[in-house]
Order: C-alpha cells, then structure tokens, then sequence
C-alpha cells in the first residue's frame, strides 16, 4: 500500500510539472507546493480527511497570497493604444461576427465599426471583450 506521504508528494510534483507545460498563473504550482507541504505534513498526521482540507486550506490561501506579489496582466484593454493584436482567419463582414486568431485560439469576433469589412489574414486590434467575443479594429482604418 502506498504511504499518504508518497501519495501527497507524487500529486504535488505533478501538479508544479502541469504548471510547467500548461501555465495557468502560478495556481497549478502553488497547489503543488502546498501538496508537497502535506506531504511533510502527513508523516505526524495520518489522518486523510484532514489532510485533504489541510491541503484545500494551503492551496487557498497560497493562490489568493500570490495576487498581491503577482501582477496579473489584463489581455484586453479597452485603450486602442495598449490594445493587444490579433489576426482575422475569416472575413469579417460589415455588422456580422467572424473567426480571430488571439493569443493562439481562434475566437469569435465582430468589428467595432458596423460599417467595415475585414479581410481574411489581416491584423486587428483588440479594443475589447464583450462574452466570449472580442470586439476589434483593422490595423488599417478604410477611408470615407
């Protein structure tokens, strides 16, 4: 039979390993951190309840104590100046939604200017979200 110890250790080093290759702001980490912490924890106290709160108990407080050390950079601003870019992988027509590749994932999005049709392959700015459907700008704006 495996020790809670062991046990407590393997999922600790998994989940800092998962932060590794799919980040998530540090929260992955922090669960391992504090996974690992039981891990310690569990060879004075045996009982698995108790550990398993104990662990829930740390990974909280270790994720919501991160914020304030860690500054989590917003992906939509909607100043145009700081506006992140993206690229249109369909046409997007005057009022009607379409595809936007963004930070790489494709996403619905729909022209801020109801008047103007965007191209396929062209870069936009991200003006804003509103849902899950970004609200953008071509880099070029068409003249009147």
């Amino acid at each position: 039979m495996v020790s809670p110890s062991l046990l407590w250790l393997i999922a600790g080093a998994t989940l800092c390993l998962m932060e590794a290759i799919f980040p998530v702001a540090f929260v992955s980490f922090l669960m391992g951190i504090s996974a690992i912490v039981v891990a310690a924890i569990a060879l004075i106290i045996p009982y698995f309840p108790l550990q398993v709160i104990l662990w829930l108990s740390l990974s909280t407080l270790f994720v919501v104590g991160s914020r304030r050390f860690v500054s989590v950079k917003k992906t939509l601003n909607p100043n145009l100046g700081d506006a992140e870019e993206g690229e249109t992988l369909t046409a997007i027509e005057p009022g009607r939604t379409g595809r936007v590749l963004y930070e790489g994932n494709s996403w619905q999005a729909i022209c801020a200017d109801e008047k103007i049709a965007i191209a396929p392959h062209q870069k936009v700015y991200i003006v804003t979200r509103k849902g899950n459907t970004l609200i953008i700008l071509p880099e070029f704006l068409p003249r009147s």
